[in-house]
């Protein structure tokens, strides 16, 4: 079973300090949301495989890298997890984007289905599933097990900020699965909210109450 990878960098630590400022406007905080995500993509990334190549430089024939293998997917989970897709993206423009709707319901806590729709070939695909906050970890294991269940094998989840809980959770249901975090907090609440956290990352992200 992976390890849960803890991202340090100080460029993403910074970024998520400014993101729990409750000060923070909509603007900034999506803003924000994208470097980071960008940042974190490049560490999630780094064992694709690569091939090499001859290219003609300015100067001579050379033998250069580029990436091989499958293909790429980012599936975020709605809502929250729409504001990390763009920063990947300026990455990996060739991916293909997919989307799960899921809801945690306000009284169970427990995750509620409403939306699928992934490319035709997602099980060709290496797959990074997106949201920003792993808290209980109910809605990061069922998008997973909906992706799992159409052919899905190479799963990867990134999250910006996560409570043990979601973490511990999330690597029982599914131990093949490469958790790549910014930071982890310290508990959920009663409210299964994420202390210290950043609040509902989807009402910040869209200005929403």
């Amino acid at each position: 079973m992976p390890k849960p990878f803890f991202m340090d960098h100080p460029l993403i630590q910074h970024k998520i300090t400014l993101l729990r400022d409750k000060n923070t406007g909509s603007k900034e905080f999506r803003e924000l949301i994208n470097e980071v995500s960008m940042l974190m993509c490049y560490e999630a990334t780094r064992d694709m495989p690569t091939k090499s190549i001859e290219i003609e430089t300015p100067i001579c024939i050379a033998k250069s890298n580029i990436i091989s293998g499958r293909k790429v997917a980012f599936i975020p989970i709605l809502r929250a997890g729409l504001g990390m897709v763009d920063g990947l993206l300026q990455l990996v423009p060739a991916a293909k984007v997919g989307h799960i709707g899921v809801y945690r319901d306000p009284d169970s806590h427990k995750p509620v289905e409403y939306y699928c729709k992934l490319p035709a070939d997602v099980e060709n695909r290496d797959i990074i599933v997106l949201d920003p906050m792993l808290a209980t970890g109910g809605s990061a294991i069922d998008a997973i097990s909906q992706l799992k269940e159409r052919g899905c094998s190479n799963i990867k989840f990134m999250c910006i900020i996560a409570a043990p809980e979601g973490v511990e959770a999330l690597s029982a249901a599914h131990p093949d699965v490469q958790i790549y975090c910014g930071a982890l907090d310290s508990h959920l609440n009663e409210d299964k909210y994420i202390v210290p956290g950043l609040g509902d990352a989807g009402d910040r992200i869209f200005g929403t109450k």
